[in-house]
C-alpha cells in the first residue's frame, strides 16, 4: 500500500464545503489503487486569525512543508476586510507560496463540451478552447521592494516595485516549455515589453532560454492585446507563460470563457510540496448554503494527483469522473441554464455524483 502525507487548509466561506467534498472523491480515487491519504488539517485566513491572531501559524506552515501535497480552499471575506498587512488574510496564501518556494501557478482553462453553452461567449468560440496559463508566483510586484505609502506629503503618493532576477524567469519558462511538449508544442510569453523596463527583461530571458527548446514553438504577445485575443480567438492559445500581476488577471479571465470561474482548478508548484486550489474565492454570500460549485476543487485534486503524487492514472480517474457528472446533466447553480437536460445540485449531492461516476470509470488492466 502507498502512502501519502496530506494538507487540507479549507480556509474561509465556502473553503470548507468544497474541501470536503473533494477530498471524499479524492480518498475514493486513490483506494481504487490500495493507496491510503493521511490527512492533517489545519485553519487558515480569516478563520486561522480568528483562532491564533495570525492567518497561517509556524505550526502550519512546517505541516505543509513535511507534507507531500497541500490542498486549499479559498481564504478572505468582508468580516477580514478591515485588517491590514500581515493581519489579512491574503498574507497568509502568499506566506504560504513563498515559504513552500511554490513559483510556478498552472492553471488549466478547458471548457467542456456539455458546458459549451454556458459562457457568454459563442459556442462556435470557445467549443474547443484548452489552454494552460502559467504564471509566475512569488516574485514580480507582489513581492517586490521597495514599496511604500507616503501620505505625509502635500502631495500623498504610493508606489510597488516590480522586479524580476533571471534565475525567477527561468525556472518558470523551464516549467511552461516542459508542459508544452506534452501538449501542443506552442508557447506564448506574455508581456508589456513596450512600456516596461522588466517586461523586456522578461522577454530577452524567455527568448534566450528558448533556444534550449527546439521542438517548442515560441511567440510574445503585448498582455493588453492578450487580453483581447482570450475573448476574440482563445483556441489559438496552448500554453501562456507570464508574470505574477498579468497572470493573476488574465488567468481569471479566461476562467469566464468555461462559463463559471467555479469550474478552474489550480496548481502551485515547485520544487517541494505543491499546493492546489481552485480559481475562485471565497464567496462568503453563499457560504453555509450548499450552493458552491466543488468541481473546481475536485479538478485540483486531479493536479494534485498529476504533478505531486505522481498518480496519473488516479488524476485520468478524477477527470473522467467529472466529464461522467456532466454529461449526465448534473449542474450546480453557477452552471444550470435550466435545460430540461439539466439537474440542479447542491455541493454536496454534486460530489456524491461525482463519486457515483467515479465508480463507471474502467480502471485500467496496469496503473
Amino acid at each position: 500500500m502507498k502512502k501519502f502525507q496530506l494538507v487540507t487548509l479549507p480556509g474561509d466561506g465556502i473553503g470548507t464545503e468544497v474541501v470536503e467534498g473533494a477530498l471524499k472523491v479524492l480518498k475514493d480515487a486513490c483506494s481504487r489503487y490500495d493507496i491510503k491519504l493521511e490527512v492533517q488539517e489545519f485553519p487558515f485566513g480569516g478563520r486561522s486569525f480568528d483562532q491564533h491572531g495570525t492567518p497561517a501559524t509556524d505550526d502550519t506552515i512546517e505541516a505543509c512543508k513535511a507534507s507531500d501535497a497541500v490542498l486549499l480552499g479559498a481564504v478572505g471575506g468582508e468580516k477580514w476586510d478591515h485588517l491590514t498587512g500581515a493581519d489579512r488574510p491574503e498574507s497568509g496564501l502568499l506566506r504560504l507560496r513563498s515559504e513552500l518556494g511554490v513559483f510556478a501557478n498552472f492553471r488549466p482553462v478547458r471548457v467542456y463540451p456539455e458546458l459549451a453553452h454556458a459562457s457568454t461567449l459563442k459556442p462556435e468560440v470557445i467549443s474547443g478552447v484548452d489552454i494552460l496559463i502559467v504564471r509566475e508566483l512569488t516574485g514580480g510586484i507582489y513581492f517586490g521592494k521597495p514599496r511604500e505609502t507616503n501620505r505625509s506629503v502635500p502631495d500623498p503618493y504610493s508606489f510597488d516595485t516590480m522586479r524580476y532576477h533571471k534565475s525567477e524567469i527561468v525556472r518558470v519558462a523551464e516549467k511552461a516549455f516542459e508542459a508544452a511538449i506534452r501538449r501542443d508544442g506552442r508557447v506564448c510569453s506574455v508581456d508589456k515589453a513596450n512600456v516596461l523596463e522588466s517586461s523586456r527583461f522578461w522577454r530577452d530571458t524567455v527568448v534566450e532560454f528558448a533556444g534550449s527548446y527546439s521542438g517548442v514553438e515560441l511567440q510574445h504577445m503585448l498582455v493588453d492585446n492578450c487580453a483581447m485575443q482570450l475573448i476574440r480567438h482563445p483556441k489559438q492559445f496552448d500554453v501562456i507563460l507570464t508574470s505574477n500581476l498579468f497572470g493573476d488577471i488574465l488567468s481569471d479571465e479566461a476562467a469566464m470563457l468555461t462559463g463559471s470561474i467555479g469550474m478552474l482548478p489550480s496548481a502551485s508548484i515547485g520544487n517541494g510540496p505543491g499546493v492546489y486550489e481552485p480559481v475562485h474565492g471565497s464567496a462568503p454570500d453563499i457560504a453555509g448554503q450548499d450552493k458552491a460549485n466543488p468541481l473546481a476543487t475536485i479538478a485540483s485534486t486531479a493536479l494534485l494527483c498529476r504533478y505531486s503524487l505522481n498518480l496519473e492514472q488516479v488524476a485520468r480517474d478524477i477527470e473522467q469522473a467529472i466529464e461522467g457528472t456532466l454529461a449526465a446533466g448534473y449542474r450546480t447553480g453557477d452552471i444550470y441554464t435550466g435545460d430540461d437536460k439539466e439537474t440542479l445540485t447542491g455541493t454536496m449531492e454534486m460530489c456524491d455524483r461525482v463519486l457515483d461516476a467515479l465508480e463507471n470509470v474502467e480502471k485500467p488492466e496496469t496503473a
